[in-house]
């Protein structure tokens, strides 16, 4: 059984920085494609990032490439978002997705296996 348990999230100022932090069970975080995406209120789910050793480097969607850092915690089984630079328009749910195979994606219909996510609010 997989589980995704998303932490790290809260209330921060433009400017700012948060962690995001992802802890998988029933997957590998070190072989298999964990992704992030975010849903602000009436919009659709967006792919952030995602990461697989077994597949590309770290790759980013244009709207946070430069500010955003995803990265693997081999030994916590986790991966983490490290958000820099946050705009208001980063403010939504993030939430931890994650395949049993090293392939990645950016549809949020890849995935079989998500977190229950966790709200970031970026203020002016």
């Amino acid at each position: 059984q997989v589980q995704l348990v998303e932490s790290g999230g809260g209330s921060v100022e433009v400017g700012g920085s948060l962690r995001l932090s992802c802890v998988a069970s029933g997957v590998t975080v070190s072989t298999d494609c964990m992704s992030w995406f975010r849903q602000a209120p009436g919009k659709e789910r967006e792919w952030v990032a995602y990461v697989s050793s077994g597949y590309s480097a770290p790759y980013y969607s244009k709207s946070v490439q430069g500010r955003f850092t995803i990265s693997q915690d081999i030994p916590k089984n986790s991966v983490t978002l490290q958000m820099n630079s946050l705009k208001p328009e980063d403010t939504g749910m993030y939430y931890c997705a994650a395949h049993s195979r090293a392939g990645c994606g950016r549809q949020s219909s890849y995935y079989p296996y998500w977190g229950q996510g966790t709200q970031v609010t970026v203020s002016s």
